[in-house]
């Protein structure tokens, strides 16, 4: 099980930052992902990080948003700025599990318990 924390409510423009943390388990060599979820909608791709550092982000969120790895924590951090009000949804993390498309959630196992962000305007 992964641990988020992080969330919350902020205006448009503001910034966030939500933190996965991999309790008793190390970063997958194929990585990890950030999706979202928002209501009524399919869950969509957010970012993958490899295991070698590499970040994919989606055009939505690239210049946005930054994906990190915090070592001394174990934990894949989201640094998410000039947020806006289309960026309002549950926010979760995962890891991937092989090579297969990064972009789609069902590659992905060892969900978080999903963190709501969102953005008033």
């Amino acid at each position: 099980q992964l641990v988020q924390s992080g969330g919350g409510s902020v205006q448009a423009g503001g910034s966030l930052r939500l933190s996965c943390a991999l309790p008793g388990r190390t970063f997958s060599p194929y990585g990890m992902g950030w999706f979202r979820q928002a209501p009524g909608k399919e869950r969509e791709f957010v970012v993958h990080l490899g295991g070698g550092g590499t970040a994919y982000y989606s055009d939505s969120v690239k210049g946005r948003f930054t994906v990190s790895r915090d070592y001394d924590r174990n934990a894949v951090n989201l640094e998410m700025n000039k947020l806006k009000p289309e960026d309002t949804a549950v926010y979760y993390c995962a890891i991937r599990r092989d090579a297969s498309d990064s972009a789609d959630p069902m590659n992905y196992v060892y969900w978080g318990q999903g963190t709501q962000v969102t953005v008033s305007s």
